[in-house]
Order: structure tokens, then C-alpha cells, then sequence
């Protein structure tokens, strides 16, 4: 075999670093090993991965076509090595991917939780809006993802993780809040309300359970997390809906409240994910089996 581990190694940290000087660093080899590396790779597919734009390297069609069998080589090779480990090995690390909602709200307690059992474990913990975190987990940048929106990638496999309430707030002082009662939805559809950017996981569980009765949901203002949202909210700049996890320390202090409308009960529900591809490990079961009981005790 002309292909070696290492030079698919080198290719991916080239792919990301933009040089081979700054790949070396990466993969703790010298700049002329990675350089040679590199060159022992095009030779034997004898085609060039990369442009060459001043100092950079930069991906040609040919090396946007390895990049994905690259990182699924790369990735199956570390998790044959990692699969026979003890769970609770020093030195373990797991890359995680979480939704906004999740990442700010639940995931932090849910890893403390975990190192007690695990203290040596490592964690990486990437956050960013459902679209983002689904393309992190297809190529291969992070090992699993908990996400709030449903997810449309072919290559990913989802399971149900918990479910989650979703609730209509305004500040004490909007002139929805002072109706005596239960809203009718002609006003909550002309009410102005505050949303989640596009992508997100939460802007799509929203308006799946609103807009079959609403029809149409006015947009005051765009944000790109949820705690934004629930500040703007207290400020009286629009009403929004939102997890109660979220709005629960608002609701508690007086800072919001929970408006009375006639809609059923809103919720939506959580996803694991990962990618279809990916070994499994016994750090990553492990961790997967972990999520899964604390959901249940939820």
C-alpha cells in the first residue's frame, strides 16, 4: 500500500493549518518531515491536493474530494486504538458538540456530573446553533452532539434524548401581560416577538409549534442565543418563546411571566447524535450511556 496513516495525518493538518510549517506544529513533526510527507502523498495518487497562493495551501477539487475519506481514515484508526482503553484512562479526552440551549444550560452540569465519575477524562466542548453542530458532527470535528432541532444530515444517526417544555413569556410591564384573561391567538399573532437567528435548532422548534396556530409570528428582533432572548424579553421589547429551563431564573425573580394563551402544551424534543460512520469507543458508550440515564431522571 503506497498510502500511509501518516501522510492522510499530515494532509488534514495541512487542510486546516493552511501551511505545512503551521501542520507541523499540529502533528509535533519538523516542517521539512511534513513538507516530505505531504509531497510522498501527492505523489502517490500523482495529483495535487492543494493550490499554491503565496505562502498558503489552499484545497483544490482533488483534495476537497479526500478531505472526508481522509478524516473518516484518520478517525476509524484513533478509535481502534482508543476502543481497547479503559474508560476512565488518563490522558482520554472526547470532543463534544452541544446547541446553544443545551450548551449553556444543561451540559454544564451534566459534565461536572460525569468527571466525578471520570475524573480524568478530558473534554473539548464545542457550542454553536443546531446547523453548525450537525456539519461539526458529519465531519468528524467533534465525537457525538446533543442538539435541540431536529437534524436533516443523511450521514448522521439521531436518537430521541429527552424531551423539553417550551413557554410564552413577556416582561411584567408588555400590555400582554396586564390581559386579565387567556389570550386569544389574534393577539398573540399581531404581537411582536424576539427569535432565534436562522439555523437554530430553538427558531425551528418555535415556529413548527407555533405558526400551525399563529400563522404568522411579527419579528421584533433577531438574536443569536437564547439568554439574549430572555434579556431583551425582561426589557419589554417583544414576547418570545422559550424553554422554561431557560426563563426559569426571570420567572422566579418577578423579571417575566409565563403568559396564558389557548395553546396545547409546546414542546419539542432533544437529540443525540453522531456520526454513522464513527467507531464507538468505550469512553464515547460510556458518556452516551450516562446522557441517556440522566434524561430518564429528568
Amino acid at each position: 500500500m503506497k498510502i500511509t496513516l501518516r501522510q492522510i495525518q499530515i494532509f488534514l493538518a495541512v487542510a486546516q493549518a493552511g501551511s505545512t510549517t503551521a501542520a507541523a506544529e499540529l502533528v509535533a513533526l519538523s516542517q521539512s518531515a511534513a513538507s516530505a510527507a505531504l509531497n510522498e502523498l501527492e505523489s502517490a495518487l500523482a495529483v495535487l491536493l492543494f493550490d499554491r497562493v503565496g505562502k498558503r495551501l489552499v484545497l483544490n477539487d482533488n483534495g476537497r474530494m479526500l478531505l472526508p475519506q481522509a478524516r473518516h481514515l484518520l478517525d476509524a484508526a484513533q478509535g481502534i486504538e482508543q476502543q481497547f482503553l479503559p474508560a476512565n484512562q488518563a490522558g482520554g479526552q472526547l470532543q463534544l458538540g452541544a446547541s446553544t440551549t443545551i450548551g449553556s444550560y444543561l451540559l454544564p452540569q451534566m459534565i461536572a456530573s460525569y468527571r466525578q465519575q471520570q475524573p480524568d477524562l478530558q473534554m473539548r466542548v464545542v457550542v454553536a446553533n443546531t446547523a453548525d453542530i450537525v456539519a461539526a458532527v458529519s465531519h468528524f470535528e467533534v465525537d457525538m452532539a446533543l442538539i435541540e432541532g431536529p437534524c436533516h444530515a443523511t450521514d448522521v444517526e439521531v436518537e430521541p434524548w429527552m424531551t423539553d417544555e417550551l413557554i410564552v413569556v413577556a416582561a411584567p410591564s408588555h400590555p400582554l401581560a396586564s390581559q386579565s384573561q387567556k389570550l386569544s391567538l389574534k393577539k398573540l399573532s399581531e404581537a411582536e416577538w424576539l427569535m432565534r437567528e436562522e439555523g437554530s435548532g430553538t427558531r425551528e422548534a418555535v415556529e413548527h409549534a407555533l405558526l400551525p396556530y399563529l400563522h404568522h409570528l411579527p419579528l421584533a428582533c433577531e438574536f443569536g442565543n437564547s439568554e439574549a432572548i430572555k434579556r431583551a424579553t425582561a426589557e419589554a421589547m417583544g414576547i418570545s418563546c422559550l424553554s422554561r429551563a431557560v426563563v426559569q431564573d426571570l420567572l422566579d425573580s418577578g423579571q417575566l411571566i409565563e403568559l396564558q394563551t389557548p395553546l396545547p402544551p409546546l414542546r419539542r424534543h432533544f437529540y443525540m447524535i453522531r456520526s454513522k460512520h464513527r467507531v464507538i469507543s468505550i469512553r464515547l458508550a460510556s458518556l452516551q450511556a450516562f446522557f441517556r440515564r440522566w434524561a430518564q431522571q429528568q
